[in-house]
C-alpha cells in the first residue's frame, strides 16, 4: 500500500492502539500531547530493534565497544556543545487562541522555500509582506527564540537548586568519555563509541504520531577516525546503514540518501547525508549520518581544560584530536518506518485481511501456539510444545476465540508462524503449521517443529 494513502496513518495507530504497540500518554487523564507510551507488543518491537542494532554495531564488531552515559550532565557541557546558545526554534504566537507554531514551518509550507539561514527579523518581514496565518486563520505575533532544552533542578529546594538539563541528545556523553573509554578499552584508531538512550526535547511537534515526540531514544554512534580517512569512514557507514533498512525490513524504495546543501549544515558538520522516508504524512529524516570533524572533542578540551587528543601508538610524537563520523538513528522513527513499510492489506475470500509483514528477526512473536478448542488433552500438548519453543524462540500461546480469527490477529500482529494443535494431533502426533504471509499450511511432525522453525527463522 502506498504512503500516499491518506488513511494510512489512521489504520496504523488504530491497530497500533487496538493490538497493543503504541497506546496515548496519560490517556485515562486526557493525555499529554506528544507523548506515548508503548503496549506489550510495542515494547517488544522497540526491543527487538535494539538488541539487533546493538549486536550489528558493537558485539559483532572488534572496532566498536559501547557506553550509557547519564541523561543529566554537568551544565558546561551544553554550553561547550553550543545547545545553550544555538539550539532555539522561532516560535510565533496565534494572537487569538494563543497556540505556538514554528514560524519556519509555516513560512516554508506557505511559500514553498527553505527558512535556512533566515534571522528572526527576516522571518518576522516575510509573515508581514506574505500575510501569513495561524491554521486557524488569526495574526500572528513576531517570531521569538525558544531554546529547546527541559531544565531542572538538583537540590531538595528548587529556589536553591542547581540549574540542569534534560539531554537533548545522546552524543555529547560520548565525547566527555571519549578519553576515559580510550584509555579503558586501549581502543586505536578508528573506533566507535556506541550508546542507545532516552533524549528530551520541548519543541512544537505536528503530531504525527510518534514520529516527533517530547522524549525519544536514540541509537547513535561516534566513529573516530584520523581526517584523512573520514570519506571512506563516511561511505562505509552510509552503505552499512542501508544494508541495515533492508535487514530490519524497511521499504527501501521510500527511502532516500539526500545529502545536505552547505549552506544549510549544522555548524559542526562538514557533510550530512539525510535518510528521509516516505511517511503517510509526507517524506521527512528517518536517520542522519553526519562528518562532525573534530569539533565536539575540540570544543570539550578548550572549556573543560582536559587533553582530548589521540597518541599514534606507532609514532608517540603524533598527537591529534579525532575527527568523527555520526551514524543517529532514532527508535521512535524506526520503528514506524517500520510499521509503515510492514502494513498491507489484501483481499481473501471477499474479505479484507491486514497483514504485518514484519521480518522474523524483530517481529514481537515468532511463533503462536494455537490450541484448536479449549481442550485439557489439546492443552496438555499445545503447552508442552510452547516450553519447547519458549527457550529458543518469542513464543506466544493463545487459546482463545476461534482459529479464524486468532489467525488474523496474529497477522495483524505480524508473526510469522502459527502451529495449531488439534484432534488429529493426538493421534498422528503431528501439527499444523501456518506460514503469515503465503497462508500456506503444513502437517509436520511435533519431533520435526524444531528443525522446521530452524531453518526458516536463521
Amino acid at each position: 500500500m502506498s504512503t500516499t494513502d491518506p488513511k494510512l496513518m489512521d489504520k496504523i495507530i488504530s491497530l497500533a492502539k487496538q493490538r497493543g504497540f503504541v497506546f496515548p500518554g496519560s490517556e485515562i487523564y486526557g493525555g499529554l500531547a506528544n507523548t506515548w507510551d508503548y503496549g506489550p507488543l510495542g515494547a517488544q518491537l522497540r526491543m527487538n530493534i535494539k538488541k539487533l542494532w546493538w549486536q550489528d554495531v558493537v558485539e559483532r564488531r572488534p572496532d566498536m565497544v559501547g557506553l550509557d552515559g547519564a541523561i543529566l550532565m554537568n551544565p558546561k557541557v551544553w554550553e561547550a556543545s553550543g545547545h545553550v546558545t544555538t539550539f532555539h526554534d522561532p516560535l510565533v504566537e496565534d494572537v487569538v487562541t494563543h497556540k505556538r507554531y514554528r514560524a519556519d514551518h509555516l513560512l516554508e509550507k506557505a511559500l514553498d522555500t527553505t527558512m535556512a539561514g533566515k534571522s528572526l527579523e527576516d522571518m518576522a518581514k516575510l509573515i508581514v509582506d506574505n500575510n501569513i496565518l495561524s491554521p486557524d486563520g488569526n495574526e500572528l505575533t513576531p517570531p521569538k527564540q525558544f531554546n529547546l532544552m527541559f531544565s531542572t533542578k538538583i537540590g531538595p529546594v528548587s529556589d536553591s537548586g542547581t540549574d540542569v538539563y534534560m539531554r537533548p541528545e545522546t552524543a555529547q556523553a560520548i565525547f566527555v568519555n571519549f578519553r576515559n573509554v580510550l584509555q579503558s578499552s586501549r581502543q586505536r584508531l578508528p573506533f566507535g563509541i556506541a550508546q542507545i538512550g532516552k533524549a528530551f526535547r520541548n519543541e512544537i511537534t505536528p503530531g504525527n504520531f510518534i514520529f516527533r515526540t517530547l522524549e525519544f531514544e536514540q541509537m547513535e554512534i561516534e566513529y573516530f577516525v584520523e581526517e584523512g580517512e573520514w570519506e571512506t569512514k563516511f561511505e562505509e557507514w552510509q552503505k552499512w546503514m542501508q544494508e541495515w533498512a533492508v535487514k530490519i525490513g524497511i521499504d527501501t524504495e521510500k527511502l532516500h540518501a539526500d545529502d545536505i546543501p552547505e549552506n544549510d549544515l549544522a555548524h559542526y558538520s562538514k557533510r550530512t547525508i539525510d535518510f528521509d522516508f516516505e511517511f503517510p504524512f509526507g517524506k521527512d529524516e528517518l536517520w542522519g549520518l553526519a562528518y562532525r570533524t573534530n569539533y565536539d572533542l575540540s570544543q570539550h578540551q578548550e572549556h573543560s581544560g582536559e587533553k582530548l587528543v589521540y597518541t599514534d601508538p606507532q609514532d608517540p610524537k603524533n598527537k591529534f584530536i579525532p575527527h568523527v563520523i555520526e551514524p543517529s538513528m532514532g527508535v521512535d522513527r524506526t520503528m514506524l518506518a517500520v510499521l509503515v513499510s510492514a502494513y498491507d492489506e489484501e483481499t481473501v475470500n471477499d474479505n479484507t485481511r491486514v497483514v504485518m509483514r514484519l521480518p522474523h528477526i524483530i517481529a514481537p512473536y515468532q511463533v503462536a501456539i494455537l490450541p484448536l478448542q479449549k481442550k485439557l488433552e489439546l492443552q496438555d500438548v499445545a503447552k508442552k510444545l510452547y516450553t519447547i519453543l519458549g527457550g529458543k524462540y518469542r513464543t506466544e500461546y493463545d487459546e482463545t476465540q476461534s482459529i479464524g480469527k486468532r489467525y488474523r490477529r496474529q497477522d495483524e500482529i505480524g508473526t510469522p508462524y502459527c502451529i495449531t494443535i488439534d484432534f488429529e494431533s493426538l493421534k498422528d502426533n503431528a501439527v499444523t503449521i501456518r506460514e503469515r504471509d503465503s497462508m500456506k499450511q503444513e502437517r509436520i511432525a511435533i519431533d520435526d517443529v524444531v528443525n522446521y522453525l530452524e531453518k526458516t527463522l536463521q
